[in-house]
């Protein structure tokens, strides 16, 4: 009978240390924008000043940042990339006008080859003249991506553009034919 009381009173111990644990200090984490891009958290003693609302807490040097369940709509950071010379997109400064056809690149679905045209050494056309389109699913995927690759490629003046999620595999085609068109309209 002692011994069923022990073990009784063991697991009882072990339950309330157990719950009585802190695993947190219930203080929600806020990000806020910066002006390189970073987010970062504002301390306790700022957001009260400041009248928030919000409990917030600091992070350390080597935390990294968290999004918070509630974000505010001023709080849109948006990471922009400027052009370097370590790209390995050739200069739009430097195109020579013209129509030029990119190198047909063969993905896991079929070939991929872009067309552009240049004037006064932006691209202002660019067409998708042959990429996979052998059954209706690929008709599907690739009607909703060619458009978003083309402005984006418009929009960024290279081949560093963005991938389409869920056409991968035309991406990646449509960048390589994208560089060789952009390469043979730099030479």
């Amino acid at each position: 009978m002692k011994k069923i009381a022990y073990g009784i009173l063991a697991t009882l111990s072990g339950l309330v240390l157990l719950f009585s644990y802190r695993t947190s200090l219930g203080e929600a984490v806020v990000a806020s924008p910066a002006s390189d891009g970073a987010s970062t958290a504002v301390d306790s003693a700022a957001a009260t000043t400041s009248g928030a609302s919000s409990a917030t807490s600091t992070p350390s040097e080597s935390s990294t940042p968290s999004a918070t369940s509630t974000p505010s709509a001023t709080s849109t950071p948006s990471a922009t990339s400027t052009p370097t010379e370590s790209n390995t997109s050739a200069s739009t400064s430097a195109l020579a006008d013209g129509t030029y056809t990119g190198s047909a690149v063969n993905t896991r679905y079929g070939p991929v080859q872009v067309q552009i045209t240049v004037s006064g050494g932006l691209i202002t056309d660019v067409q998708a003249v042959d990429y996979p389109d052998g059954n209706g699913r690929d008709r599907q995927i690739n009607a909703r991506a060619i458009p978003i690759l083309v402005s984006e490629t418009l929009d960024a003046q290279s081949a560093e553009i963005d991938f389409v999620s869920g056409a991968t595999y035309t991406s990646d085609g449509y960048q390589q034919s994208l560089q060789s068109a952009l390469d043979e309209a730099a030479a």
